[in-house]
């Protein structure tokens, strides 16, 4: 959608589903949609299998990602992995499907493939980046015994991407 035909900003829906391990790194999860109902359990499935992908090998840093998944309000869907390397930066890694702007093959949700473009996320995207930072923070760099399980444990809640903890 070209700038000048942009719509009437509304903010989306954020849900916070139970971390998952994924090529041995605890993954924190967000899920992004103006859908009531959620992602669509084959949207997730797929954007899960190609998560490995996007992920880093691991440096040291305690294994520690957290992922957006972003289903858009026509066919697209996104997935953002943030990923936690050299102690305090954020490797990044993302997948899209359903959106020929980005090169998807096809309108297709479920068939992720990898953009290549530096693009780090939308503003729906963008609330658990600053959250994240904040809680890598407060529960791995300050302490003087870093605290993986009270990081993990620490997201934003259940309500939409304005909201702030």
């Amino acid at each position: 959608m070209a700038f000048t035909e942009k719509q009437r900003f509304k903010e989306k829906l954020l849900t916070v589903l139970p971390p998952i391990e994924v090529a041995g790194r605890r993954i924190k999860r967000y899920h992004v949609t103006a859908d009531p109902a959620g992602i669509a359990p084959e949207v997730e499935k797929a954007a899960y299998e190609i998560l490995p992908e996007l992920l880093p090998e691991p440096d040291g840093t305690p294994p520690a990602t957290f992922v957006v998944l972003h289903r858009g309000d026509d066919d697209g869907a996104y997935v953002n992995a943030y990923s936690w390397v050299w102690d305090n930066v954020l490797h990044y890694g993302n997948a899209a499907a359903g959106q020929a702007v980005l090169g998807c093959p096809d309108n297709d949700p479920t068939h992720f493939v990898k953009p290549g473009l530096p693009w780090i996320g939308c503003v729906f995207e963008l609330p658990p980046v600053l959250h994240e930072r904040d809680a890598w923070v407060r529960h791995m760099l300050v302490p003087e015994v870093p605290d993986l399980a009270a990081y993990l444990a620490d997201s934003l809640p259940d309500g939409t991407t304005g909201d702030r903890s």
